[in-house]
């Protein structure tokens, strides 16, 4: 067996070459052969034998590269080397997945190799335990992978990207649009619906609740100096009929953070409204503490107790 490339004439390498190709579509790549070439080529190929597979790989290598510089020679020079999977940083995580998702194991861990460790655990995370076992396991056995099948993955791949849709803002759900919803519900209907989500699936009530702002949670975690903002950005008016049938110390404490002149004009409703007419000012002041919250005037998780560092 031929396991020493060093070894090798020109013409074993051109046999080794044709014997891995085939010799169509060898003659196909290598030009300028005249019947002469192609004789001593068959005999060569009849002598060499078997042959490693790192020394085919070793040959398969020698040919591309010689390949390329002749394909590229025109183009303009580059101390860069060619890098096949350039155009998966062209991607968005959601077409990164997508382009991927119905790949081999052997092809995604090829893939993951070229990418950073957070791009990685993006595609992980989205394909099933059992696949990814074996993805990993390949990611640790890919020295006898041929050149040649790379370059050709990596084609095969950026074609199958441009198929890809293009890229589109869309939302997955969870916890942050879950939330949103729930704010757009009658404060009863939102209630309800949070206390049975709270006993058939507590781990997304909790995630609900990092993005939940209700009228009645905003004067317990409102500090004076937010509550005084938020109740400035709204109209006066709203106010007083959002506090209709709140209990006169959160009511007290709204009109004890307006300014003095607010105070003055700030008139409680009297007698019956209707219900969704206090909903809607009720709405109107969640919707400008969430505008708040995007603004930058606050965290949400930071007057809910986020975790701290000392």
């Amino acid at each position: 067996m031929i396991s020493d490339y060093n070894r090798l004439s020109g013409l074993q390498k051109v046999a080794i070459l044709f014997s891995i190709l085939g010799e169509s579509l060898a003659l196909n790549l290598v030009k300028d052969l005249d019947k002469t070439d192609i004789r001593k080529i068959r005999a060569a190929m009849r002598g060499v034998g078997s042959v490693a597979f790192l020394v085919k790989k070793q040959v398969m290598e020698e040919f591309y590269f010689a390949f390329v510089s002749e394909k590229f020679q025109t183009e303009e020079e580059s101390d860069e080397p060619k890098k096949p999977f350039a155009f998966l940083s062209d991607l968005t995580d959601e077409q990164l997945v997508a382009l991927l998702i119905t790949e081999t194991p052997r092809v995604i861990a090829i893939t993951l190799a070229q990418l950073s460790s957070d791009k990685r655990m993006i595609v992980l995370n989205r394909i099933s335990e059992e696949e990814k076992g074996q993805v990993l396991l390949n990611i640790g056995n890919l020295d006898d992978v041929p050149l040649e099948a790379v370059v050709q993955i990596a084609n095969n791949l950026q074609k199958k990207s441009k198929q890809l849709p293009k890229t589109v803002a869309f939302s997955r759900g969870g916890g942050k649009d879950l939330a949103d919803l729930l704010s757009e519900m009658d404060a009863e209907d939102e209630a309800m619906f949070m206390s049975n989500l709270e006993q058939d699936n507590p781990e997304l009530a909790e995630a609900v609740k990092k993005y939940r702002i209700t009228f009645e949670s905003i004067f317990e975690i409102f500090p004076d100096n937010l509550l005084r903002d938020l109740m400035n950005a709204v109209d006066l008016d709203a106010v007083a009929m959002a506090l209709k049938g709140m209990d006169q110390s959160t009511t007290d404490k709204v009109i004890g953070v307006l300014p003095k002149k607010k105070q003055a004009m700030f008139e409680p409703v009297e007698g019956g409204v209707p219900k969704r007419d206090v909903d809607t000012a009720r709405k109107s002041i969640v919707s400008a503490a969430k505008q708040m919250e995007r603004d930058g005037a606050f965290k949400l998780e930071d007057l809910l107790g986020g975790e701290t560092v000392e």
